[in-house]
C-alpha cells in the first residue's frame, strides 16, 4: 500500500494515496457536474422546466451520491486502519465542515426558500465521525448495520422526528424541501458500504494490487487531480458554470429549446 501526504481539500479524508480511488472520485465529482449544468440550464430555462425531477435525473443523482459515500466510507478505513489518526479527522471536521457552513449560509441567502441545511458536505461530516463507531466492527455486522441503514427511511419513519430539528435524520415524515438533502438514513449506509468493502479488499490483498495501478493517461491523470482536490472542485464548480452560463445567456450564444 502507498502512503503519501494527506491532502486536506479531499472531501473522502483518506490519509492515503491509490491512484484508482482518486480515479473513481474524479468520476463522481464529474458526473456531479453534469447534473448540476443540467440543473443550471433549467433555472436559466434553456432546457425544460422539472427535466432533472425526471426519473432518469433523479436516480442519476442518487447514484452519484452513493458513490460519494461509498468512497468516504473507503477512505475513512484507509485513513484510520492502523488506529485513530487524529489530526486527518479534525482537518477533515475543518475542512468539511466549514465548507458545509459556508453552503449554509450563502444558500440561506441567496435560496431562502430551498437553503441546504444537510446536504452531502454535511453528511459526510458527521458521517466520519459516526464511522468511528464501526471500523472495528466484523464485515457482516457492518453490513448489516449498512442494510438496515439503507432500507429504514421504507419502515422507521415517524412523526415523532417532524419536528425540523431532526430532519437531519431522514426519518422524519415531512420530506423538506432544499436544494440538497442528503439525510442520515438512508445514505450512511452507503458510508458502511465503502467500509465494508475496504475491509474486504484489505482481507483480499486487493489495496496492495490497486496501489500499482498507476493510471497515467491525460484523461486520467485530469480526474485523479479532480479526486486529490475534490473539496475545492465541489465548491468551486458550481459558481463557475453559473457564471459562463449567464455570460452565455447574456450574450445571446445559448437560447432556451
Amino acid at each position: 500500500m502507498i502512503h503519501e501526504p494527506n491532502n486536506t481539500d479531499d472531501i473522502s479524508g483518506s490519509g492515503v494515496r491509490i491512484p484508482v480511488v482518486d480515479f473513481a472520485r474524479g468520476i463522481a465529482l464529474v458526473a456531479m457536474a453534469i447534473f448540476h449544468f443540467s440543473w443550471d440550464l433549467e433555472d436559466f430555462g434553456i432546457v425544460r422546466e422539472a427535466m432533472t425531477l425526471e426519473p432518469q435525473w433523479k436516480y442519476f443523482a442518487r447514484t452519484i451520491a452513493a458513490s460519494f459515500l461509498t468512497l468516504v466510507g473507503l477512505g475513512a478505513w484507509l485513513a484510520h486502519q492502523n488506529g485513530l489518526a487524529v489530526h486527518t479527522l479534525i482537518r477533515r471536521m475543518l475542512f468539511v465542515g466549514g465548507a458545509a457552513l459556508i453552503i449554509t449560509i450563502a444558500t440561506l441567502y441567496a435560496t431562502p426558500s430551498g437553503f441546504i441545511f444537510f446536504g452531502i458536505l454535511h453528511n459526510i461530516t458527521l458521517s466520519s465521525l459516526l464511522i468511528l463507531l464501526f471500523l472495528r466492527l466484523p464485515i457482516p455486522v457492518v453490513t448489516i448495520c449498512a442494510i438496515i441503514t439503507i432500507s429504514a427511511p421504507w419502515w422507521a419513519r415517524t412523526p415523532l422526528l417532524d419536528h425540523p430539528v431532526w430532519w437531519w435524520s431522514g426519518l422524519s415524515q415531512i420530506t423538506p424541501k432544499a436544494n440538497d438533502y442528503v439525510p442520515i438514513f438512508p445514505w450512511f449506509g452507503w458510508v458502511l458500504v465503502g467500509l465494508a468493502l475496504a475491509k474486504l479488499f484489505s482481507n483480499w490483498k486487493v489495496w496492495s494490487r490497486l496501489s500499482h495501478v498507476t493510471l497515467d493517461s491525460h484523461i486520467s491523470k485530469l480526474l485523479r487531480f479532480f479526486g486529490r482536490n475534490s473539496l475545492i472542485f465541489y465548491l468551486v464548480h458550481q459558481p463557475v458554470m453559473i457564471g459562463a452560463i449567464y455570460i452565455l445567456v447574456k450574450n445571446q450564444f445559448l437560447t432556451g429549446f
